[in-house]
C-alpha cells in the first residue's frame, strides 16, 4: 500500500510539473516583449529543450532581424533543428545563416554544419542518395574555402563515407541486373562501375561477376551468337586471372571458363 501511494505521488507530481511547465511556456509565448521570449529561448536552449527554444526563436525572428540578437537567433535556431533531428531543415537554416552572416565568426561552422546536416540526413545506401551527393559537393566546397579549418578532418571523412555509400549502391545495382537475368545490362553496369570507382574494393568481385554474366548470356543466346559470346567468357576469365591471380573467385570462374572452352571446341569439330 505504501509503495502504491509513493507511485501515485510521483505520478501526480509529474503531471502537475508538466502542467506548470506548459503554463509557464504559454505565458512566455503570449508576451508582447520579444526580449522576454529571447531570454527564455536561450534558457530553454541551455537546458537542451530545443523544441520550446525553436518555437520562441521562430516567433521573434522577424523582430530581431537586423538587430545584434538576430545573428544568435538564426544560428541557435539551426542547431535546435539539428538536435531535433530535422536535418534538412537544419541544413537549409545553416546555409541561410552563412549567406546572411558571411562575415560572422560562426560562418565557417555554419557552412560545415550545412554540409554535415545533409550528410546525416542521407538514408542507407539502398535508398535515394541525393543528400549524399549534395553533402559531398558541399563538403568539397567547404574544404576548398576553409583549408585550415578545425573541421577539415570531419569534412574529409564525410566525403569518404558518402563516396563509399554511393559505391556500394552502384555495385548492388549492377548485381541486381545479374540477379534478374538481364545479363547484357549487368555487364554494362559492371564496366560502368569500374570506370566510376577505379579504386573500389569490389573490383575483384566485379571481374568475376562479368565472367558469370557473360557465361549465362551465352547459354541463353541463339546458336548463331553463342560462339562469339563463349569466346568473350574466356576473355573475361583471362582478365580476371591476370588482374587477380590469387582471387578467391578463381575456382568458381574456372567452371565457367572450362564449360565455355568445351563449347568452343565443339564448334571447331562440327
Amino acid at each position: 500500500m505504501r509503495v502504491r501511494k509513493l507511485i501515485f505521488f510521483f505520478f501526480l507530481a509529474g503531471i502537475l510539473g508538466f502542467g506548470a511547465s506548459c503554463s509557464k511556456f504559454r505565458k512566455i509565448e503570449k508576451s508582447e516583449d520579444w526580449r522576454v521570449k529571447y531570454e527564455a529561448a536561450i534558457n530553454y536552449y541551455e537546458d537542451k529543450d530545443y523544441y520550446h527554444s525553436a518555437l520562441l526563436f521562430e516567433q521573434i525572428r522577424p523582430v530581431v532581424r537586423g538587430l545584434p540578437e538576430g545573428e544568435k537567433v538564426e544560428f541557435l535556431l539551426a542547431y535546435c533543428q539539428y538536435y531535433e533531428r530535422t536535418y534538412l531543415l537544419a541544413s537549409a537554416q545553416f546555409k541561410t545563416f552563412y549567406e546572411t552572416y558571411g562575415r560572422s565568426t560562426q560562418a565557417e561552422e555554419a557552412y560545415f554544419m550545412y554540409a554535415y546536416s545533409l550528410y546525416v540526413a542521407s538514408p542507407s545506401y539502398n535508398l535515394d542518395q541525393t543528400s549524399s551527393v549534395e553533402a559531398m559537393a558541399a563538403m568539397q566546397t567547404f574544404i576548398n574555402q576553409f583549408p585550415n579549418s578545425e573541421f577539415i578532418e570531419k569534412a574529409s571523412n564525410v566525403i569518404t563515407e558518402s563516396q563509399q555509400k554511393l559505391e556500394l549502391k552502384s555495385f548492388e545495382n549492377a548485381k541486381l541486373y545479374l540477379k534478374i537475368s538481364r545479363y547484357k545490362a549487368a555487364i554494362i553496369a559492371f564496366d560502368t562501375f569500374r570506370e566510376s570507382f577505379p579504386d573500389s574494393q569490389y573490383l575483384e568481385e566485379t571481374a568475376f561477376l562479368k565472367v558469370e554474366a557473360q557465361f549465362k548470356l551465352a547459354e541463353q543466346s541463339l546458336p548463331s551468337l553463342q560462339k562469339e559470346r563463349y569466346t568473350t567468357v574466356v576473355e573475361f576469365y583471362i582478365a580476371l586471372v591476370d588482374g587477380y591471380p590469387n582471387s578467391r573467385f578463381l575456382k568458381l570462374a574456372e567452371k565457367y571458363y572450362t564449360e565455355s572452352v568445351i563449347k568452343l571446341n565443339q564448334y571447331k569439330t562440327s
